[in-house]
């Protein structure tokens, strides 16, 4: 997370520390799951070395080297907000493979002997030979460092070689250079996959039994033939028609029902799951509260009797007597379906199929993986062959499927622009190394940016730049071995352009994450294009300035929709003017602020005189509103072409707006939610104002079609919003503030620091 400030942002206090110690320290103790409260632990520990580290002069909060001793360059542990724990990720007790490596080298067991070890003729032939065979593992950046040294050595790089020995020397002793051996070496496919084949075994084979399922199986294969059993013997006293109860039982009635009441007491004991039959005023517990007090020689009152009537008639009623042929089927179905095999059951069989696969990597054909029980598995397991696998497994093994980004979006394996924002690292880093022209360095330069990626963000002031992967010693050590040229060049636009279209097209209601936005920014830099795309900004901690390449960013909108169009008329934008902030500016610019465009963000925010979040997010917005956050630069510099079209986009943009305004209905503390409807709303106007005249009055007159679709609040609240829009694309405007003249027309945008108007509950029609 990138702060914009010159001094202590608000939240890099000790207040916002130890708020989130508490909670976590809440979680550690309280939460059902042993795990989260495990994980939680681990954060409150974390914490207090923030704390500690904080207090003791250690740790600078705010500095790309917040650990005294340590270059920018080192992984370290970083907790949520960017708080540097002081701990280095590749630092701690020896792993279990450098525990082995040590013994299998005869040396003592500590790292820095283990650095030693790599460097002599034995350890350089063993990196060698993971080099060869890409059988290693990077978890963590500095695993690649030894593994680089070892490809220098023999490449003849010698001088270099020494000179990167020479840097990571000083952090042997502490810090994990030792590559950790794998079975299978990385793929290098243009295929990406959720979650590797051995974790989605491991999560079905954790599986344990499913709480809901089992108790309807209790429910339909024992208190349903038990409460069956109990009819029968009340109906042995009931008269002709069922209901009157008036026939003296025969002699043996009350010790059967004694024996009905004993083998209740044991079912109840043995089976726990259903609570439903211990409740008196169920038609099981009348009857089984009768025949107690029948049993113990009670004779049944008239408000007794009255309820075991209603009980008995309304069974009958239901299922038809015992022994008939519709009670009968009924009772055969539910004995079926309380027969069907357990969840668990199923998940261990299907965890036994994956265990046949390769574990590292995803996989290709999921088909045979979910398919019913096959006759063979029916003779190793037991279980019925046909039976069917539940849709919760398959969605677990779908998230192992491996194959082209666009194609998991397309099945909805990738849910959401985080889930793919989580999965992109793994093509940028394959599309990033192509320009290392040895297949050996390739592959370990892939493997260390997939590694780099998963390196958190620190929080920063000054507008200082998170570390890029280039920083890295071992990186800059072989950067001579890059052989960028045209077709590299093209080879990452292509990518640049696919990644856009797939996040744009399948996702036209989200803001694209940062982790997205910094790896199309990585791509595009090894594009040679001048695109600039922009992160969405903190506003807990933004304190005013934002970076030359928002006000670049401002400028590709302006290119793309000056001129007149619905946006630039929706939201009031002089584009002329936004294109003045960027005349003169060199290609390259040096300065690290751009105050012009933050004067004009806050300018259009109504110059908040708070500095709160709620101001801050006001300035954000703006600035998102310019540049339309990235998506003028995706279509007019990288030249995306979504294959929905701008039509369906904006319809699907719409009905996230409508989704989310449901959801604030039902929210104490809507406003975040409202926040995102409007940054839906956004996206719509863009994908509009690309559209001709006529397709996009087609786009409009169809809105409220969709919100009939929803809740009528959802109409209510919307339509200020709706006849804002229409007042626009009739050729009004809004006044200052963004509201008309003309009724209640109101432009939409997501943050106030006055209260919303979207989180009113509208007035029912006809009041007021």
């Amino acid at each position: 997370m990138d702060a914009h400030a010159d001094k202590q942002p608000p939240n890099a206090s000790g207040s916002y520390v130890e708020a989130r110690l508490a909670r976590d320290f809440l979680t550690a103790l309280t939460d059902a799951d042993p795990a989260t409260r495990d994980r939680a632990g681990e954060r409150v520990r974390g914490w207090r070395r923030v704390l500690a580290g904080t207090a003791a002069g250690t740790l600078r909060i705010g500095s790309r080297t917040p650990v005294e001793g340590l270059p920018a360059w080192v992984t370290l542990d970083v907790l949520h907000g960017g708080f540097a724990t002081g701990t280095p990720s590749a630092g701690g007790p020896l792993q279990p493979y450098e525990e082995e490596a040590a013994r299998r080298a005869g040396v003592p067991e500590d790292r820095e002997a283990l650095f030693a070890h790599a460097l002599t003729e034995e350890g350089l032939t063993e990196l060698w030979a993971l080099l060869d065979g890409a059988r290693y593992e990077i978890a963590v950046p500095e695993e690649a460092a030894l593994l680089t040294v070892a490809w220098l050595v023999r490449a003849g790089e010698a001088d270099a070689a020494l000179e990167l020995v020479s840097e990571l020397r000083p952090f042997a002793g502490r810090l994990r250079f030792t590559p950790r051996p794998s079975d299978a070496p990385a793929p290098d496919t243009g295929a990406v996959h959720r979650r590797t084949v051995a974790d989605a075994g491991a999560a079905l084979a954790r599986r344990g039994p499913n709480r809901a399922v089992e108790a309807q199986r209790e429910a339909l294969g024992v208190w349903g033939p038990f409460a069956d059993e109990l009819l029968r013997h009340w109906l042995e006293t009931a008269g002709p028609d069922h209901r009157a109860l008036d026939r003296r039982p025969d002699a043996g009635w009350h010790e059967r029902g004694a024996a009905l009441l004993a083998r209740y007491r044991r079912l109840s004991h043995e089976h726990t799951l259903c609570g439903r039959h211990r409740d008196p005023k169920s038609n099981l517990g009348i009857l089984r509260g009768a025949l107690e007090e029948a049993t113990a020689g009670r004779p049944l009152d008239a408000r007794r009797i009255g309820l075991l009537r209603h009980a008995v008639a309304s069974m009958v009623r239901k299922r038809g007597l015992p022994g008939s042929q519709r009670h009968t089927a009924l009772r055969g179905a539910q004995a079926e379906q309380a027969a069907l095999p357990s969840h668990q059951d199923l998940a261990r069989l299907v965890a036994d199929r994956l265990a046949g696969l390769p574990q590292d990597t995803g996989a290709a054909d999921v088909t045979a993986l979910v398919a019913p029980v096959t006759e063979a598995e029916q003779r190793r397991s037991g279980l019925p062959a046909g039976t069917a696998v539940p849709p919760a497994i398959r969605r677990v093994v779908e998230g192992a499927r491996s194959a082209p980004l666009a194609t998991l979006v397309e099945l909805g394996v990738v849910p959401s622009a985080e889930a793919m924002a989580e999965l992109v690292p793994q093509l940028v880093a394959v599309e990033t190394a192509t320009v290392y022209r040895d297949g050996p360095l390739r592959a370990l330069m892939a493997a260390n940016y997939r590694a780099f990626r998963n390196r958190r963000s620190l929080l920063l002031l000054d507008l200082a730049r998170q570390v890029r992967p280039e920083e890295l010693p071992w990186v800059r050590a072989v950067s001579a071995q890059r052989g960028e040229d045209a077709r590299t060049e093209r080879s990452a636009h292509a990518t640049l352009r696919q990644l856009g279209e797939v996040a744009v097209d399948g996702f036209p209601g989200t803001l694209l994450p940062n982790p997205l936005v910094r790896e199309l920014a990585v791509l595009a830099r090894r594009s040679g294009l001048d695109a600039p795309l922009v992160e969405e900004l903190a506003a807990d901690i933004f304190m005013g300035a934002f970076s030359p390449k928002f006000p670049a960013a401002a400028a590709v909108a302006a290119e793309l929709l000056g001129g007149g169009t619905l946006y630039e008329r929706y939201y009031g934008i002089d584009y002329t003017a936004v294109l003045a902030l960027a005349e003169g500016r060199p290609g390259r610019t040096t300065t690290r602020t751009a105050p012009g465009f933050a004067a004009l963000c806050r300018e259009r925010a109504g110059r908040p005189s708070s500095r709160g979040v709620a101001a801050n997010g006001m300035v954000i917005e703006q600035a998102q509103i310019l540049t339309t956050h990235n998506l003028a630069t995706l279509v007019h510099r990288v030249g995306i072409t979504p294959a929905s079209g701008g039509a369906d986009l904006a319809r699907r943009c719409f009905a996230t707006v409508c989704r989310l305004t449901g959801r604030a209905h039902h929210q104490p503390r809507p406003l975040g939610t409202i926040k995102d409807a409007a940054y839906a709303w956004r996206q719509m106007l863009f994908h509009l104002s690309l559209c001709d005249d006529g397709t996009a009055a087609a786009v409009l007159a169809r809105l409220p079609d969709e919100t009939a679709r929803h809740p009528a609040h959802v109409a209510a609240r919307l339509a200020p919003a709706l006849a804002g829009l229409r007042l626009v694309a009739e050729g009004g405007s809004f006044a200052a503030d963004g509201t008309a003249e003309a009724g209640r027309a109101r432009r939409l945008t997501g943050w106030s620091t006055t209260g919303h108007w979207l989180s009113q509950v509208p007035t029912p029609p006809g009041r007021g």
